[in-house]
């Protein structure tokens, strides 16, 4: 029933193992579904152009651990072959623990692991490092074999297959030194596949690689989907009808257009996000900054996810009416809903990686400069009421941004975040129409704020078209701070 694809840490190869098979089958002719532990948004995206089918990711923190077997069991029984890239080292979870974990999400399914071991500078102590892993439990873990990344030659190949056949541990193959394995990165993980220029001729030279380095005979029934069960119900419809505080109304007239901002800056989005509005009743409609884009007509609801604006801040700030339409949206109290990169468009101004400020929409009181890293799983706990939070109410997200707000004009106090190794501390934004944070929420994991949103959006009239929605000279209005604003 399909298998998991850990490491001993990050940097091993799990990606590269998961993207050389993926090529391979899609080669074949056959659908491999794709799925990746944990809250990534980079990896998925190469997994899913790659295999041809939506990554999904497996994150029990964030979605809980029903969700992630409905998921798994649902995308997986639709293909033809499945596949779990882990996260991070097979044991890493939330904190010094394994909760949340790559062993954790395989003990949870009953995956077998595959472990990818980087073994550059290793020979017979390659047997003690994968004895430690394939024995170290809990969570349990079977060991299905090993591949092994980055072997310089025959003999040292010869060598590390004696070490793990001392331990009775299969090796199914080996990553060679090899050009098309070599993925740029920068500071939030590797790059998008729209900036893999050679992607299509990696693709072929990754099929190529499985077909000459792995052991397929041993691998392709690892790969082995579940079987499809009788009266399974899609998890988006299983996640609205368990989690919703009340059925949704009855829409008359068609979807409402929600626009979501979508480029080269904001790309950072769980695909269960659009499908979820989709099921309230509203349809989710790309917008771009970055090409300086009015609001779609009849917008009802605006989505900033996150991604890379430190990277494109120049290009933001000269795209005054996209600017001006934010401003325009949120004076007129359109639904704005903001996350990690979204928040940083909302400020006064936005720095750039080398210093230099350029002005943003102004609608939040703050200017965002390159800091501290910031990563890791927040508990927050929601302290006023606003857009999409009640008092009291609990959600799981997680943080990873390098960029930090100074001059902050009094944070809005959305809700206190509690993780391990940082302290408590109040966090984001929020009014009736307004609701903007740091935190990356999975909505699977938390469905009553697409429902909430859709509610917003229905209460609400479509932002009326302005002369200066066709001007990108026109001056962009102030938002009125209102209360947490």
């Amino acid at each position: 029933m399909a298998c998991l694809i850990a490491a001993p840490s990050s940097g091993s190869g799990k990606t590269l193992l998961s993207l050389c098979l993926a090529a391979w089958a899609r080669a074949q002719g056959r659908r491999l579904q794709p799925f990746k532990v944990g809250p990534d948004y980079l990896d998925p995206q190469l997994l899913s152009r790659v295999s041809g089918l939506t990554c999904r990711n497996l994150d029990p923190l964030l979605c809980g651990p029903e969700w992630l077997e409905r998921c798994f069991a649902w995308h997986s029984s639709r293909a033809d072959l499945a596949l779990v890239e882990g996260v991070m080292g097979l044991f890493d979870g939330r904190g010094p623990s394994s909760e949340g974990s790559s062993a954790a999400v395989a003990a949870q399914l009953e995956l077998p692991v595959v472990l990818v071991v980087e073994a550059s500078r290793q020979a017979g102590s390659l047997a003690a490092l994968v004895r430690g892993f394939r024995d170290h439990g809990p969570p349990p873990v079977h060991l299905a074999g090993v591949v092994l990344n980055q072997v310089g030659s025959e003999r040292h190949h010869a060598l590390l297959r004696e070490a793990l056949a001392s331990i009775a541990v299969p090796l199914l193959g080996v990553l060679p030194h090899h050009p098309s394995l070599e993925l740029p990165s920068r500071h939030l993980g590797l790059l998008p596949p729209g900036e893999l220029h050679d992607l299509e001729l990696r693709q072929e030279q990754w099929a190529e690689l499985a077909a000459r380095h792995l052991d397929l005979a041993r691998l392709e029934p690892l790969l082995a989907p579940p079987a499809r069960q009788a009266g399974a119900e899609n998890p988006i419809h299983w996640c609205l009808r368990a989690h919703l505080e009340a059925p949704l109304p009855e829409l008359g007239g068609g979807p409402l257009p929600v626009a979501i901002a979508s480029d080269a800056a904001f790309h950072f989005r769980y695909p269960e996000a659009g499908e979820l509005l989709a099921a309230v009743g509203l349809e989710p409609v790309p917008w771009s900054p970055l090409a300086d884009e009015a609001l779609p007509p009849g917008c009802r609801a605006v989505l900033l996810p996150g991604g890379y604006p430190e990277l494109h801040a120049a290009q933001l700030a000269a795209s005054r009416r996209s600017l001006g339409e934010l401003a325009r949206a949120a004076a007129a109290g359109l639904p704005l809903v903001a996350e990690c990169g979204g928040l940083l468009l909302l400020g006064s101004a936005l720095s750039d990686a080398e210093g230099r400020p350029h002005r943003m929409a102004g609608i939040l009181p703050f200017h965002a400069q390159k800091g501290a890293l910031s990563l890791g799983y927040r508990e927050a706990k929601a302290t006023t009421s606003g857009l999409l939070v009640r008092p009291g109410e609990r959600f799981c997200g997680h943080e990873f941004h390098r960029w930090q707000l100074e001059s902050v004009a009094g944070s809005g106090g959305l809700w206190q975040l509690e993780g391990w190794g940082t302290p408590t501390r109040s966090e984001g934004w929020t009014a009736p129409n307004v609701h903007a944070s740091w935190l990356h929420l999975h909505w699977a994991g938390c469905p009553v704020i697409p429902s909430r949103l859709a509610a917003a959006a229905r209460r609400g009239a479509p932002l009326p078209t302005s002369a200066a929605s066709s001007n990108p000279t026109s001056p962009s209005p102030r938002f009125s701070r209102s209360a947490g604003v």
